[in-house]
């Protein structure tokens, strides 16, 4: 396996991130178009139907990643205090957000506590952290 970087640390998953998202997206629209079609037809109650159930289903499309994501967020906030404090003997600056604390993972132990200190001096966002990571520590736990 090819060791990880900025580079490639992104994972996408082709079904999930494009197949499902897109086929949802063109029924989504396809159901619109539909009900926009059926108005004054008998067909317009189950064409709305139609339409509201794939729109259920593209918002549980979305929360099926963003809930995940935040108690991944939350396990990572948590693993990274304690890095930080078994690093120095305290917890991380509190002015630190989230998306600055999940970049932050990837920085070696030697250069993560000077990181995260410019991270709050400079307010880096989560990108300009990734890419000031010299000796990149591997996640490959995170979709």
């Amino acid at each position: 396996m090819t060791p990880q970087n900025y580079k490639n640390h992104a994972r996408l998953i082709p079904l999930y991130h494009f197949v499902l998202s897109a086929a949802l997206l063109v029924l989504f629209v396809a159901g619109i178009v539909r009900s926009i079609m059926a108005i004054g037809t008998p067909e317009l109650m189950f064409d709305l139907q139609y339409t509201g159930l794939v729109a259920a289903n593209l918002i549980i499309y979305l929360f099926m990643r963003s809930f995940p994501l935040k108690a991944q967020d939350r396990a990572i906030r948590a693993e990274e205090n304690f890095r930080h404090y078994l690093l120095t003997g305290k917890t991380l600056n509190p002015e630190l957000k989230v998306p600055q604390i999940v970049a932050l993972r990837f920085a070696s132990d030697e250069e993560f506590v000077a990181l995260a200190e410019r991270a709050v001096k400079e307010n880096m966002k989560q990108d300009d952290i990734k890419k000031a990571i010299k000796n990149w520590k591997a996640d490959t736990y995170r979709v």
